[in-house]
């Protein structure tokens, strides 16, 4: 149950303030409805703004699997003349995610109670995106619930897909990284404390590869629950300061100029963004709304404003092609594209068309990222052989100097 803090009118006309407890902003109205309350303001009650911020860290939203699943029985049910309700209590009953099935439990009760479908699903954001909501919002009014359930199946299937896509090419990458942190620890824990006690004994003169590996072997053995501390607070204060808008911002921003990585994290989200665009404009929402929608939809704080700006410019009366060219961010051949589009009325089936383009490029790319790695993963491996062999083998000589001279 969530509290909220509500300010309403009572039968005498009397200005009344409060808190109650419902499931949701909608069940708090019911509530003050039949109280004889009229509602005038309902405000969820929160805690202090860093609790917020913790508790976020760990919150996940609904797997894309999970809803593609959704998506496809609920189209089943919809698409038969199963009522929703109905459709709704057994796609509960069915459900193994434990968020999915409680998320239909209280649409449930929402629907039961007279709400529409979209209003329901906008009381949970962490299951029904804003995207999901206006497209069902849009499948309602129309009367194509069915096929607007269809669309979300397959544009989430494609999110889900690319996804896969790049976690496969990045799982090599991956693995040698890991490889080559357990190598580190195993080394400085391990193996040069033992050259570096023999190192003392002779007593040689040590080159400066050996002072670095045994340094670094000291901090390693002498202040590793310092390390473990602050690995942990930085990655807890890099995870807060993502949480702020100025952060999240810079974050985005950098994700997008990250080499060889960037780019292609880049293509992804403007194909998304294409794919997504051209569902709401298909689906008949108005190009500023659409456009609004598409760029919430991208979770990139620094294409998103660029995105915003395209939308101020569209409704200042300036055409699509004129505002997306000021963005900077589409490449001449989808700007093409977007002209031919919007000069033929076909603006939806040429952003599919531009869709297509940049994932045929990120395909391309995640098929070769493996192998434009692979030089920078050898340079590291083989700076760090180097460094531990000229560390290791130079004062080694010195001391068979030593022992000869004697």
């Amino acid at each position: 149950m969530k509290r909220f803090n509500y300010r309403g009118r009572s039968a005498q006309g009397h200005i009344q303030r409060g808190q109650l407890e419902a499931v949701t902003q909608s069940a708090a109205t019911d509530q003050l409805l039949r109280q004889g309350i009229i509602p005038l303001e309902i405000k969820l009650v929160t805690d202090n703004g860093s609790s917020l911020s913790f508790n976020s860290l760990w919150q996940q939203p609904l797997p894309l699997e999970v809803l593609v699943i959704f998506c496809r029985q609920l189209y089943s049910l919809t698409k038969a003349g199963v009522p929703l309700l109905r459709a709704f209590k057994g796609l509960e009953q069915s459900a193994s995610h434990p968020l999915l099935r409680s998320t239909l439990a209280i649409v449930a009760i929402e629907l039961t109670n007279g709400h529409s479908l979209s209003t329901a699903m906008k009381q949970h954001p962490r299951v029904f995106s804003d995207l999901f909501v206006s497209m069902i919002h849009v499948g309602e009014n129309t009367g194509r619930l069915d096929q607007t359930l269809l669309q979300l199946a397959n544009y989430y299937q494609q999110e889900m897909d690319t996804r896969r896509q790049i976690k496969s090419a990045m799982r090599y990458p991956m693995f040698v990284m890991i490889a080559i942190g357990l190598a580190m620890v195993v080394l400085n824990t391990q193996v040069i404390p033992q050259f570096s006690g023999m190192f003392a004994r002779f007593g040689v003169d040590l080159p400066w590869p050996t002072k670095v590996l045994i340094t670094t072997s000291n901090v390693f053995v002498d202040y590793w629950p310092l390390m473990i501390i602050f690995g942990i607070a930085t990655w807890v204060g890099v995870r807060l300061w993502r949480n702020t808008a100025t952060g999240q911002l810079r974050w985005d921003l950098w994700r997008l100029r990250v080499p060889i990585v960037g780019s292609i994290i880049n293509r992804a989200l403007m194909a998304r963004f294409s794919r997504t665009f051209a569902l709401m404009v298909r689906a008949g929402l108005p190009l500023n709304q659409a456009l609004k929608m598409a760029a919430e939809a991208l979770d990139n704080q620094f294409l998103e404003q660029r995105l915003l700006e395209m939308k101020l410019g569209i409704e200042s009366g300036s055409s699509i092609t004129t505002t997306a060219a000021a963005t900077e961010i589409f490449t001449p051949l989808v700007l093409q594209m977007i002209a031919v589009g919007e000069e033929t009325g076909q603006i939806d089936d040429l952003l599919l068309e531009a869709a297509d383009f940049y994932d045929r490029e990120v395909d391309y790319d995640l098929t070769t990222l493996t192998a434009r790695i692979e030089p920078i993963l050898l340079l590291v491996v083989s700076a760090m052989v180097l460094l531990l062999a000229l560390g290791i083998f130079l004062p080694m000589w010195g001391m068979l100097d030593v022992a000869n001279s004697g």
